[in-house]
């Protein structure tokens, strides 16, 4: 079962906040995945009034300046501030999160700014995106289950049309850290170099690099000062 948080979320707790009593309850819906994991992620965003900084990550910024707007996927898209700056520019913006108080708490930020976003309610891994049709997939620190079968890899490169781009970004060296006593342990996730391992003949990678991460001040995991960056472009 392939869920969509962050890492950062399954691991840090240190985004200042509200009490829960103040934040948005769970949405009430047809949810597709494990009911267990949405649970987990609805109970990490009830502890926080907002548990990210609310601005977009500095790798997606960077990464889309060079793209035309056409049809986007924002894996994991947490509370939309990634998907609001996306539909500012133009794009047709899919947002999908496991979490429901999560989107809720996105979808008032879309209504605020004034923009249009789809909103999907389920696991990557369980949910009926339609295939090879987003100009852009954009995953930015995802929490994606491994499996023998890569299914996340899978979904993530099979959700991309022909000539569009898939960024994946997480924080570098969580994937080389032990498993710890919080019950985190990398082997249980999927890394970039996962992700490119599945990648055919049919794709080109573009980027593929550690670099100094463009981070927003406050918001959970803003301690971590680099990125892996996976940027590949879907040819055929």
């Amino acid at each position: 079962m392939g869920m969509v948080g962050s890492v950062t979320e399954n691991t840090e707790n240190t985004a200042a906040g509200s009490p829960a009593s103040h934040a948005l309850t769970p949405l009430v819906d047809a949810y597709v995945g494990d009911p267990a994991v949405r649970a987990e992620w609805d109970d990490r965003y009830l502890d926080r009034q907002q548990l990210w900084s609310g601005r977009p990550n500095g790798a997606l910024v960077a990464e889309v300046a060079g793209l035309t707007p056409g049809r986007v996927l924002d894996v994991g898209c947490g509370e939309g501030a990634d998907a609001v700056w996306l539909a500012r520019r133009g794009w047709d913006v899919t947002a999908l999160e496991v979490s429901g108080v999560a989107l809720e708490r996105a979808a008032g930020h879309a209504r605020d700014a004034g923009v249009a976003v789809r909103w999907v309610h389920a696991a990557l891994t369980d949910a009926a995106l339609p295939p090879a049709s987003f100009d852009l997939v954009s995953a930015q620190y995802p929490a994606l289950l491994r499996t023998p079968d890569a299914a996340a890899e899978r979904a993530l490169a099979g959700a991309v049309a022909v000539g569009g781009v898939l960024l994946l970004v997480h924080h570098a060296g969580m994937d080389t850290r032990p498993a710890d006593e919080s019950g985190f342990d990398p082997a249980d996730y999927v890394w970039p170099s996962m992700v490119t391992a599945v990648l055919g003949d049919d794709w080109v990678v573009e980027v593929d690099e550690q670099r100094a991460r463009v981070a927003p001040d406050g918001g959970a995991g803003a301690h971590h000062t680099d990125d892996l960056v996976l940027r590949a472009r879907r040819l055929r």
